[in-house]
């Protein structure tokens, strides 16, 4: 059983709590959604539960947490690492290893299991993940979606009796996240408890018995599932979700009067491999220019690889674009392009967010405000960066590029770790983008596709599957 008893918690230096005084009860075997808008306390309750809150991330906290027993407030964090095993939004803040294998072995052998009985956690792990493929390969070599299978089956190897995971799918595909389900569904029935703080909320709709919707780090509503599945989509809306109704299909939106055909670009020579493991191979793609393009595909089908070659980062590589009968290579391209990364930490430098977002830009006080605003981050933009939610730290690095004056912009992942709201807010945004930059879109958000996309590309396995315009 998970006790939490009026807990409340600041963060160093944040103006205000991230939790108020939340006090809840989570039975031995239950399933729970945490949902909520972005910066709601989603994340927070997780970690009061896992221990890393109070003893990693730092701040004023009152209340206690018991987890079996356990009160893991004053616990060590191995104590509690025994009984909660955790997922977090970003996997690579969790990998101690450089390779797949050694990486779902790794807590097992931090927790003195015989080497016998964790090369058989590591390989059920495997298959339950469907990650057999992964096995021995490089951390640095997979995609952020295989990197995220790899955190879970690491977890799933430690057989806690309860997992916490945050934002599990938001760089999974639609059939990883069908694999994720399964296994849910496969601790569950072993009695397991999982605490799940999610964006995405179709593929759990037969999964979580009960639903905690957090809204300004109190809990805003506590119901059972099927009470929850019956509101109405206004309903979602009013509280900043998305629907429970499943929404999987990539199709482009109306292209509003832009006209089909009016610009094109011509995309050459699009390889890269690494080591032996063929990543992308496109001899040569033809595309409208000026408009937003979705990037779509399943895990390592070289949809970040194909990013990197658009702004120039691979160094090998011999891809150009061709614009208006520009021929730009790969020098020009790292100068004409702009990209938001899938994990937004590697590219937060300042101090607050208004410096960040103007850093290399040559823009104004107003410019700068209208893009905030727009965001929905003006209220944050005297924060550190690196003090906001995984979903502010992304809408930051969306307002960097915006911001950039580049007439090439790449966004992974933009919308990971995004409320309704705020996935909505930047879609807006991109799809205001139409006729004055190409943009790429590299995403597994279907309603984000449908928003703001006017052409939809498919990769699989490194090759060009289809291309889809506007109806």
């Amino acid at each position: 059983m998970i006790e939490i008893d009026h807990v409340s918690f600041r963060h160093s230096k944040a103006d205000g709590p991230s939790l108020r005084d939340v006090s809840l009860t989570i039975a031995d075997g239950e399933c729970v959604l945490l949902c909520g808008a972005s910066g709601s306390g989603k994340t927070t309750l997780t970690r009061v539960i896992n221990g890393l809150i109070p003893h990693y991330y730092e701040g004023d906290m009152s209340g206690s947490v018991r987890v079996n027993g356990l009160d893991v407030t004053g616990a060590e964090l191995y104590e509690t690492a025994r009984m909660v095993g955790s997922v977090f939004q970003n996997p690579r803040s969790q990998f101690f290893c450089v390779d797949s294998t050694s990486e779902l072995a790794f807590a097992c052998e931090n927790m003195g299991i015989n080497e016998d009985e964790i090369a058989e956690r590591v390989d059920e792990a495997a298959r339950d993940m469907g990650i057999e493929d992964l096995l021995g390969r490089s951390l640095f070599a997979l995609s952020g979606g295989e990197k995220q299978k790899i955190a879970c089956g690491s977890v799933s190897a430690l057989h806690p009796d309860v997992f916490v995971l945050d934002e599990p799918s938001s760089n999974l595909d639609l059939a990883s996240i069908e694999d994720l389900r399964e296994l849910l569904k496969k601790w569950k029935a072993c009695g397991k408890t999982l605490i799940i703080a999610e964006h995405r909320l179709y593929w759990l709709r037969d999964v979580c018995d009960r639903v905690i919707c957090m809204k300004d780090g109190r809990v805003g509503f506590d119901m059972p599932m099927d009470h929850f599945a019956s509101f109405s989509e206004e309903e979602y809306r009013a509280f900043g979700l998305r629907s429970i109704n499943a929404l999987t299909l990539f199709v482009p939106k109306e292209r509003n009067g832009v006209q089909e055909g009016s610009r094109r670009m011509v995309l050459r020579g699009f390889r890269h491999s690494y080591g032996n493991v063929e990543a992308l191979d496109i001899d040569r793609l033809e595309l409208p220019a000026g408009e937003v393009i979705a990037v779509v595909g399943p895990n390592g089908a070289g949809k970040s690889t194909f990013a990197k070659c658009l702004c120039g980062q691979q160094r090998r590589s011999k891809a150009t674009i061709e614009v208006d009968g520009e021929l730009r290579k790969r020098r020009q391209l790292a100068k004409s392009s702009y990209m938001v990364m899938q994990d937004v930490n590697h590219q937060l430098f300042c101090e607050a967010v208004d410096e960040e977002v103007r850093l290399g830009a040559d823009v104004t006080e107003e410019e700068v405000a209208e893009v905030l605003g727009a965001l929905d981050l003006l209220p944050l933009a005297k924060r550190h960066p690196m003090s906001l939610s995984g979903g502010q730290k992304q809408r930051v690095a969306v307002a960097s590029a915006l911001l950039s004056g580049k007439d090439l912009l790449v966004f992974d992942e933009p919308t990971s770790g995004m409320d309704f709201q705020n996935m909505e807010l930047t879609a807006s945004l991109l799809s205001s983008l139409c006729g004055k930059a190409s943009v790429f879109v590299i995403t597994h958000d279907p309603d984000l596709v449908r928003r703001c996309c006017t052409s939809v590309l498919h990769l699989e396995a490194g090759h060009v599957k289809t291309v889809i315009g506007g109806r």
